[in-house]
């Protein structure tokens, strides 16, 4: 009996562990029923997405970036494409072997190294850095033949840009560069992230960062299958990129070029417009630079040429210069004097050379005839006693208040990235500029030199050159603008921007035939006489001289004791036609004395080309260059007889005017699609004949 029950015992035990087992056993094979049927049904679709993603990429289609012109379809900016030599570190077991490797195949200067380094410290480990650009076709050959050597090297079709003429208007057009980690983060945080995948480049001055979204163009995409490696295998679908808009400027490039010629040398800004709609003619800044430095990313030795000169050829003179106006102020005191009442065109005021106030005597060395000055006779002869009076009389706040409406110490709005303010004083200005208490106060004394153009008052060439428009365009202001319209690529079909609404100031049209008329007399029998005699028109205008350096209270300037970069500047403000004018503009020259005799020659040209289509001979130019020139000497040249008025490029003629910028080329042919952004352009075809396999991806 005992036996038996044992044996029933374990039979029992037996079968609880078969029920158990089978029930762990049904258990398993229930849940891995329910996984199953969770993916086949529940995760169908997004499961399918993800194997299909597995097999396919989607590559984005950098789009070409528009183009910049001027106002007669010279072509400023344009694209080309070329190899680049790329290198993923994160595909890369030993970089620094790797690139020693790369060295005995393809040139790899200390430069390029420097580059990719930099490129390295701001870009993520997985992207693919440019370590060569610009291949030659027997470099791509060469590397092609030996690609199995280097993982994570690629040969990539890349869209370069281009600024056919160098320096000439570099501040203007400005350049593009690398995206930066902060201009990632903006882009990132702003709408057009999923335009810029695939982007390298943005533009980081000038045109070409203001007008950024109409130059960069739509970003397509491209639907490739991949092998089990990530290679592209073969086309699915193709969404192309938009080409970005092409971009007109409102410069004359020529005049542009004319205008930077005659400065040679020195340093200084000019700004010229069209006073009837606020169309900027000419924007110059010397000295200038070459944009295309910056475009693969500046070497350091470029860099430190540019960045640590004296002479500062980055800043943008023109539109972030700053220098006290002059005498070119007093005619915008006149007119404050007339319009508020401050002062008829009849006062009289004595000019003994000097002007006494507070027990300090302010000089008048500009004016050496004296003696007793009406309105006019004070502008012509730049009377400085009849202007430090007026300035007395007013008041610095009364000034201020007239002059901040023409433009001074403000924005004037021009479409460009950049400009600075200035400074036109008042009292609540210096309370908020001065943190001491002491400081604070203003003393009447500092109001006598405002009316001449000096003491706080700091303004841009842009800011004169707008305010000397107004008062050509009788009183009408326009807002600045240096880009006319945009053509859209696909239609070719150029769109004139429109124009800001004109500002009319109110001036009575009596006071501004006053103004004009002195303005007129100071190139009739004024300062600028000698320098406009035998122009085939009449103009206006009033000559500057303005200290770069304070000069103590009883000092007396001598410019031949003085370092170069602290001698007076020169300058000039003018219009022309006198009696209907389409030009209007204001010029500097730092460190060249008086206006009469470095800044008013440049004007004088400038308007001969623009309204007799001469061009200076070679012997006042080089005149002109060196401060030396009055009228012009020597045989004008026409400017409709000349050939070559712009330089060759790359030892070619100038690029084909533009009448309609054609269409930008679709993918390049014959091109597998690959993993990485593609930009839309044909890839050279001497590289592409030379290849015993297609285009490396």
């Amino acid at each position: 009996m005992t036996e038996l029950r044992n044996v029933e015992a374990d039979l029992s035990r037996f079968r609880a562990r078969v029920l158990v087992a089978s029930v762990a056993v049904l258990f398993a094979f229930s849940l891995l029923g329910a996984r199953l049927v969770y993916l086949q049904v529940y995760r169908h679709a997004d499961l399918n997405e993800q194997a299909e993603n597995n097999r396919t990429a989607v590559v984005p289609i950098v789009p070409n970036r528009g183009l910049i012109l001027d106002r007669n379809g010279v072509v400023l900016a344009t694209n080309y494409s070329a190899y680049t030599l790329e290198i993923t570190p994160s595909r890369v077991d030993n970089l620094e072997e790797t690139i020693a490797a790369l060295e005995k195949v393809v040139d790899i200067q200390l430069r390029d190294k420097r580059r990719f380094k930099r490129l390295r410290e701001e870009s993520k480990n997985f992207e693919s850095l440019p370590i060569r650009t610009r291949l030659t076709d027997e470099e791509v050959a060469r590397f092609a033949a030996q690609r199995f050597r280097f993982p994570g090297v690629d040969i990539k079709a890349r869209l370069f840009r281009n600024y056919p003429y160098g320096e000439l208007g570099s501040h203007v057009v400005g350049y593009i560069g690398r995206i930066n980690q902060t201009e990632k983060e903006a882009i990132e945080e702003g709408d057009d992230e999923g335009n810029y995948r695939g982007t390298d480049y943005i533009g980081k001055l000038g045109v070409e960062q203001s007008f950024e979204q109409q130059l960069h163009g739509t970003t397509g995409v491209e639907q490739v299958e991949t092998s089990a490696g990530g290679r592209a295998v073969r086309k699915l679908a193709t969404n192309p990129a938009t080409p970005g808009n092409t971009v007109m400027l409102s410069l004359d490039i020529k005049l542009q070029k004319l205008v930077e010629d005659m400065f040679g040398d020195r340093r200084g800004a000019l700004v010229a417009l069209d006073p009837k709609t606020g169309d900027v003619l000419a924007f110059v800044s010397k000295p200038t630079f070459d944009p295309n430095l910056f475009v693969d990313g500046i070497d350091t030795e470029s860099w430190e040429s540019l960045n640590e000169s004296i002479d500062k050829p980055l800043l943008n003179r023109a539109l972030r210069g700053t220098y006290p106006p002059g005498s070119t102020y007093k005619p915008f005191m006149a007119m404050a004097a007339l319009q508020t009442g401050a002062r008829s065109p009849t006062t009289l005021i004595n000019d003994p050379g000097f002007y006494m106030f507070g027990g300090r005597r302010f000089g008048s060395p500009e004016n050496e005839k004296g003696g007793i000055m009406d309105m006019n006779r004070a502008i012509v002869e730049s009377s400085n006693v009849y202007f430090y009076s007026l300035a007395n009389e007013m008041g610095v706040d009364s000034i201020h208040d007239f002059m901040k409406p023409l433009g001074f110490g403000q924005t004037t709005g021009i479409d460009i990235n950049g400009e600075v303010r200035g400074i036109l004083p008042s009292q609540a200005w210096k309370r908020a500029y001065f943190k001491k208490q002491e400081q604070q106060k203003w003393f009447a004394g500092e109001t006598i030199s405002l009316g001449i153009g000096q003491g706080y008052n700091s303004f841009t060439m842009l800011q004169l050159a707008q305010a000397t428009a107004i008062i050509a365009n009788n009183g009408v202001k326009h807002k600045p603008r240096l880009v006319i319209g945009t053509q859209d690529p696909v239609t070719r079909v150029m769109h004139p921007l429109p124009m800001a609404p004109a500002e009319d100031l109110g001036y009575k049209p009596e006071n501004v035939a006053i103004i004009r008329k002195a303005l007129l007399g100071v190139t009739q029998g004024g300062t600028s006489t000698r320098v406009f005699a035998g122009a085939g028109y009449l103009s206006g205008g009033k000559t500057g001289t303005a200290q770069a350096v304070t000069m103590a209270a009883k000092g007396k300037y001598n410019s031949a004791k003085m370092e170069e970069h602290q001698r007076d500047h020169a300058l000039y403000i003018a219009m022309a036609p006198a009696d209907d004018p389409k030009i209007a503009l204001a010029v500097i020259v730092e460190n060249a004395g008086w206006g009469a005799g470095a800044a008013a020659p440049i004007a004088r040209r400038v308007f001969d080309y623009m309204l007799m289509g001469l061009y200076p001979s070679e012997e006042d130019m080089a005149a002109v260059q060196k401060g030396m020139a009055a009228a012009p000497i020597g045989k004008p040249r026409r400017v409709a007889e000349m050939t070559a008025l712009l330089p060759a490029v790359n030892g070619a003629p100038a690029p084909d005017v533009v009448k309609a910028a054609a269409p930008a080329a679709s993918s390049a042919a014959g091109q597998p699609a690959t993993a990485v952004a593609r930009v839309a352009v044909p890839a050279p075809p001497q590289a592409v004949a030379r290849l015993a396999s297609p285009v490396p991806r």
